[in-house]
């Protein structure tokens, strides 16, 4: 199976959120910035390089606040969502048009993919507790 990251950056009691350029089987969506693990990478490896590679910010990997599975393109994918602590300086986006920061409320309204859909129902669960 392969394994997926998120990174959930929380400020404020809002998240941020990248949203992908078009051209991809899920251009034009909302997503926690994040990515595929490579042979022999922790997927907190996975999330530092991925983080440095899409958005050129440094990240501190914190504890995996949820985990689900999802299937894209006939391919098994394990995501897991880790808390990260990050600054903003230096941003410079070359998988994303924008970066935001979003309440879970606004979240429902916004076009994400169906893993990232389900980091937000693990989220809304959690704040329920």
């Amino acid at each position: 199976m392969i394994v997926s990251t998120a990174g959930i950056a929380v400020k404020n009691g809002n998240f941020l959120l990248a949203l992908r350029k078009p051209g991809s089987s899920i251009g034009e969506s909302w997503e926690f910035p994040g990515g595929k693990a490579e042979d022999g990478e922790s997927p907190e490896e996975a999330l530092k390089r991925e983080f440095l590679e899409e958005l050129n910010l440094e990240v501190t990997v914190g504890e995996r606040i949820c985990r689900g599975y999802f299937t894209n393109n006939a391919k098994e994918y394990e995501i897991y969502g880790f808390s990260v602590d990050l600054t903003m300086e230096g941003v410079k986006l070359t998988e994303h048009s924008s970066i935001n920061w979003f309440t879970l409320e606004e979240m429902e309204s916004l076009k994400m993919a169906g893993s990232d859909r389900q980091i937000v129902e693990s989220l809304k669960y959690l704040s329920l507790l």
